[in-house]
Parts: C-alpha cells; structure tokens; sequence
C-alpha cells in the first residue's frame, strides 16, 4: 500500500458567529416581549410603539453582529447579547415608568424610552467605530500616558467653573451646548488603559517585597508613591465632586489591577486601609459625605426619602414580584436612573434581580476569559480592567439600593436612563470583544502533514 501523496489537515477553530446570532435572537425577542406585556398590562392593549421599538432594538443588535462578524470573527460570542438583553430590558422598564408618571401626573415633557433608544443607537455607533478603527488592541499601550492625561482631564472637568453643574448633589456633570454629560465614564476606559500600560513596566518593581507581616509580603515604602497617588486623587473625587461610588470605583480598578500584575495580596491591605482612613476622614469633615452615611444608616428617618421608597418597593415585590406593569415603581425617585434595579425588583421580584446580577456576572466572566486567553500582559490587564469596571460598579450600584453600602449616583450599566453611560459601556464591551478575537484567533495555519504520518500515527494507536 503506498503512502505517496500529501494531504493537508487544517483545523479551522469555530467563530461562534451563528451561536451569537440565536442569541442575540432571544435576547431581543425576551425585551420585545417584556415590552408588550407592559403595554397590556398598563394599556390593556399592544403599544403603537412596538413596531418602532422593535426594530431599533433589533436593527442595532444586528449591524453589531455583522460588524463582528466580518472584522472580528473569534470575538466572544456571549458578550453581545447579554448587552443587548440588559440594554433591552432597560428601555421596556423606562417605558413602564413612563406611564407610571404619566399616570400620576408627574411627567416631564417627552417620554424617555425612545431617548434611551436614540442614545442605544449613538452607542452602537461608537461600538461600530471602536471595532473598525482599533484593529489591535495592543496599539493602545503606545497612548498610556496620552490616556492617563486624558482621564486627568476628564475627572477634573466637572470641577470647571462655567461648565461643571450640580445634579441631585454631586458634581459629576458637564453641560456643554445645552447639552449634559458625565465624562467620568469615559475617564474609566482611559485610566483602565493608563493603569494597564503603566503596571507593563513598572511591574516588576512593584512586585519586589519590603518586610513580611503575618505571612503576608508588604510592598517596600520606596515603592508606595503609585497607590498613593491614586489614592488621593480617589479622595479628591469624593471631596470636590460628592461622589462616592465613582472615587470606590477609580481606586478599586487601580487596586485590583495592581494585585493582579504583582500577585501581591499587601497592595491590597494598604490600599483597603488607605481608602476606608479617606472614608472615615470624608464623613468626619465634610457636609455632604457626612449625610450620605446618616442616610444609610437611618432610612426611615426621611418621609419620602429614596432609600426607603426603593426597599419598600423591594419588600412588596418580594420573591417572585409583582409582575410587569403591576408595581408602583414609578413612587421612587429616580426611578429610571439611580434606582432602576428596585424597580426591576419591585416588578420582577428577588428572582428577576438575581437574574440580572447572573447576565452582569457573566458579562464580567467573559470578559476575564478573554484576559485569560490574550497573550500580551497590557491585553490582559485592560480586559482584566474592564471587567472588573462592570463588577464594581453592579457591585456599588446593587449595595446601595438594598441598603449594603451608601447609595451613590453611579449609573446601571445598559439599564440605568443616561446616555454618557449607556454609550460609554457600548465602547467597553467592544474593547472586551477586540481583545477576545485576538485571545481566540488562530496564530498559525495548519501545517501540512502527509498520508504516511496518518498512517503511522493509526498503526500506533
């Protein structure tokens, strides 16, 4: 028997373009179906708006699979429609509480859903451009500093006299052409991208170990200028602009992604103590902190007050909710923002909340495959960085509307009303589908092997 010719075996690795395609299916198909069942419960009848949602929702969910599909093809095919289910879902909650206000006369001027819907759109716009224009993520570590800068800026632009503006007690807003907007979500992409190019090279410094303390390597004193740094412009944030949740949420990126580079656990006691002095500092010298804690602490104490409209929506919710359209969500304050997991709560009880904290966990899972899988360490630590940026901030959000933690005015990611955060978290997960196509593309093509190797290879066996 003659082995002679040669053949050539290629193993082609899945794209998964066709598993993300059914997804994004259901996904769309479980947001338009909780939005007409809103409508029949309020209404007692479909929305005319169905037709309009529908096909937004669905248009934009589709032009982001075939961008991925033909400029990323090995991208994760689960972070897409977990996106789309969240960002879904937000829109049909906006618009049960649309009607809720309506209802009761508390409206303001136009409807927010279908705004909720154009800035979606504005969103997967930038999504399109981030997953065209970045072709290799690892041409970013060449901006670390431009980025750091950049993020500086970004942080510090609400502090500008003329157009910085106070909202519901925190200076984190920036109005500009009769527009507003919130440049602290753009300055986590940009610092995540700093702290990842930065710990590149300073890594190896930072790893080396000063003096050991309960079995527990500590950081030298030469080398504690970094977390300092962060740590006071963290503090900074709480200070001058009232904002909790974003000052844990700087500072808990930077700590995170410095114990993940160093695999020192110390970083992480120093940095913990360092924050929790600032915190105790805070709410013992400033005004505003101080209420804050005073209003964690004691819900019950202010009538009307949105803490307790938002656990007494939870309570009555209960387990498995009221059902869509049969709450009152619409009694809270902020109810489509700051507090849009209560509501979901109040209607869709603990089992739709934990639910939703699953589609967060594994959009954060995902994202810490796709560092697991990259084969650069900036590549790592940005997917590493990004979600965790979705960790801590769920992490924040969920532990101040149930009363864990103080609430702040950190946005739920794809949920919350707001279209800085909506379009920021768009570019994040195309930066975690960027790098996921790097982690999961073929490096080589198969190399030809010949019909007398095959054979040989099946004697043995």
């Amino acid at each position: 028997m003659s082995y002679a010719s040669t053949s050539v075996i290629q193993i082609i690795p899945r794209t998964r373009r066709g598993v993300e395609l059914l997804l994004l299916v259901i996904a769309v198909a479980v947001s338009v179906a909780a939005y007409v069942n809103i409508g029949l419960t309020v209404q007692n009848s479909v929305p005319a708006s169905t037709g309009y949602y529908a096909a937004g929702i669905g248009l934009l969910a589709l032009i982001a699979h075939l961008v991925l599909r033909y400029r990323a093809p090995y991208a994760d095919p689960v972070l897409l429609p977990c996106a789309v289910l969240l960002n879904g879902l937000g829109v049909a909650m906006i618009h049960r509480i649309d009607l809720g206000l309506t209802a009761i006369g508390r409206t303001k001027g136009v409807p927010f859903a279908p705004q909720q819907i154009t800035w979606t759109a504005v969103g997967v716009v930038l999504f399109v451009a981030v997953i065209v224009l970045i072709r290799d993520h690892r041409r970013l570590q060449a901006l670390t500093y431009t980025a750091g800068l950049a993020g500086l800026v970004l942080l510090v632009l609400p502090l500008v006299p003329g157009l910085g503006v106070n909202l519901n007690g925190a200076r984190i807003w920036v109005r500009l052409a009769g527009m507003s907007f919130q440049p602290g979500e753009f300055a986590k992409v940009c610092l995540v991208v700093f702290f990842a190019g930065y710990l590149v090279v300073k890594r190896d410094v930072l790893t080396l170990a000063g003096r050991r303390f309960l079995g527990l390597d500590l950081p030298r004193a030469r080398d504690l200028g970094p977390i300092l740094i962060a740590w006071v412009v963290s503090l900074g944030v709480l200070v001058f602009e009232s904002d909790l949740g974003s000052s844990l949420l700087f500072f808990g990126l930077f700590l995170f992604l410095l114990y993940v580079s160093t695999e020192r656990a110390g970083w992480l006691i120093i940095g913990g103590l360092l924050f929790a002095g600032g915190a105790y500092f805070a709410y013992m010298t400033f005004g505003h902190v101080h209420r804050r804690i005073t209003d964690w602490l004691n819900p019950w104490a202010i009538d009307g007050g949105q803490i307790k409209l938002g656990l007494m929506g939870q309570a009555w919710g209960g387990v498995l909710g009221r059902g869509l359209g049969q709450g009152h969500p619409e009694l809270t304050l902020y109810a489509n923002s700051d507090m849009i997991i209560s509501s979901m709560a109040e209607e869709l009880g603990l089992t739709g909340l934990i639910a939703i904290i699953l589609i967060y966990t594994l959009i954060v899972e995902r994202g810490l495959r796709a560092a697991l899988g990259c084969r650069d360490i900036f590549g790592k630590l940005v997917a590493t960085g990004l979600a965790m940026s979705f960790a801590l901030q769920v992490f924040v959000i969920v532990g101040g509307v149930t009363g864990l933690i103080p609430l702040t005015g950190l946005a739920t990611p794809f949920m919350a009303l707001g279209g800085t955060s909506l379009v920021a978290n768009w570019a994040i997960i195309a930066l975690l589908l960027r790098i996921s196509d790097q982690a999961r593309r073929p490096q080589t093509p198969a190399a030809p092997v010949s019909d007398e190797t095959i054979a040989m290879a099946v004697q043995k066996q």
